[in-house]
């Protein structure tokens, strides 16, 4: 049983307050040990179009919420494709590939999995998956880059740009009248009924092997951001604010620090649209099981629209992680206008409703809501300060952007 405390505001939130208790039947983050992150960043060196992203330092939007350090790791600069999540995808072919060719993926580059030496080896292959469009591009760009074939299913109310930017990498893609979880389900389906390989980035009884590959591959992402700040002479950062879908994300980069820091780790806050917080529903209930949401899941925030957290990551976030946030659409809308109109001298970041701008718009509301003063406190919140998020995506689809930004087209606080 996990002990919280919940705070109901329109914006709510509840602290775990067992996560720093030593116990040792917590989860372990063990699969992303430095041994991997080694792995996983040889793998994503040996691509030619792979390239550290930037790290945006905000320093004058520090200043102005009272704090020490704001960094936006910038993952719209991913291989040239606007988002993170070929990182995973990329990975989790690759060591689906290792295993059939019986070696280890420290043996295979890039180079050698596009040889036709290899090729012949493996044959025809069609990976298949559910997703929202970044994931599934993802996919779609790595199989194309392979020789491999790909098929994509998306949910219904999913964008047709995003659709035909998967096509464009060569999947077989199509919307489905489905909400996200059936999506994943029928591409489950598909693949038994066609000898397909099921590459999705969720995890539950029976599949986890390639879900926890795709979380590796994310790890590249937090290994470069250490790297950068220690490089520009700062210290680490203080809190971690994710953004969480099924959670595999938000999983792997909680993973790196447990295993990286220990005790001495970030605290590290998650933050899900209201209208899909599997998370923070399933701590609520907080019997230790992951929980469902149901409805519509009608957020602007499409990446993160998912209603069932996934199973490995969920394990992690909930023996880890200090506070789960669940937020009105206006709090993304917000951190993307604030990203998009930087101050003085900060940079100007692209980021979409799913990427940094949650995390954005909680911290800019800890700054200046009074409402949530007892939840900065319970987060040590001060002027020593340094906090780290990731703009998981760019513009990926420009219109819905830019209804956002230049129109101010959902509601504003």
């Amino acid at each position: 049983m996990v002990n919280i405390r919940e705070t109901k505001t329109e914006i709510q939130y509840i602290v775990n307050e067992n996560t720093r208790k030593t116990d040792s039947e917590k989860a372990s983050a063990s699969f992303m040990n430095r041994e991997v992150v080694e792995k996983v960043r040889n793998f994503h060196k040996s691509f030619p179009e792979y390239k550290v992203t930037p790290l945006h330092s905000l320093d004058k939007l520090s200043k102005q919420f009272g704090v020490s350090n704001i960094w936006v790791k910038d993952e719209s600069y991913r291989f040239g494709l606007n988002a993170f999540k070929v990182l995973g995808g990329s990975y989790a072919i690759g060591k689906y590939l290792a295993a059939r060719l019986e070696v280890d993926i420290s043996e295979l580059s890039f180079k050698k999995l596009r040889s036709k030496e290899v090729k012949e080896k493996l044959g025809d292959i069609t990976f298949v998956t559910a997703t929202d469009g970044n994931h599934g591009r993802g996919i779609a760009w790595a199989a194309n880059q392979l020789g491999q074939k790909s098929v994509v299913y998306m949910p219904k109310g999913s964008s047709e740009i995003r659709l035909n930017n998967i096509r464009k990498e060569g999947a077989e893609a199509s919307i489905t009248d489905l909400k996200y979880d059936d999506t994943v389900r029928l591409a489950s389906q598909k693949a038994k009924e066609n000898g397909w390989v099921l590459v999705q980035d969720t995890a539950w009884d029976g599949y986890e092997e390639i879900p926890a590959w795709i979380m590796q591959g994310y790890l590249t992402i937090l290994d470069e951001v250490m790297e950068q700040i220690a490089e520009a002479g700062n210290d680490r950062p203080t809190h971690v604010f994710l953004q969480a879908g099924v959670g595999s994300f938000a999983g792997s980069m909680l993973g790196y620090q447990v295993e990286k820091f220990g005790e001495e780790r970030p605290i590290t806050v998650i933050v899900e649209p209201d209208k899909a917080d599997c998370l923070y529903k399933s701590i609520k209930i907080g019997d230790g099981k992951p929980h469902a949401v149901t409805g519509s899941l009608n957020t602007i925030m499409a990446g993160l629209a998912c209603g069932k957290p996934s199973k490995t990551s969920w394990d992690i976030l909930k023996d880890y992680a200090e506070v789960f946030v669940s937020c009105p659409d206006y709090v993304a809308s917000r951190g993307m206008r604030i990203l998009a109109n930087p101050l003085g001298s900060d940079p100007h970041i692209v980021s979409g409703e799913s990427g940094a701008a949650i995390g954005i718009g909680i911290v800019s509301l800890l700054a200046e809501n009074r409402m949530l003063n007892d939840l900065k406190k319970s987060l040590k919140l001060n002027q020593d300060s340094r906090i780290l998020i990731v703009s998981t995506e760019g513009d990926t689809d420009p219109d819905h952007y830019r209804k956002v930004v230049w129109d101010g087209a959902y509601p504003s606080v």
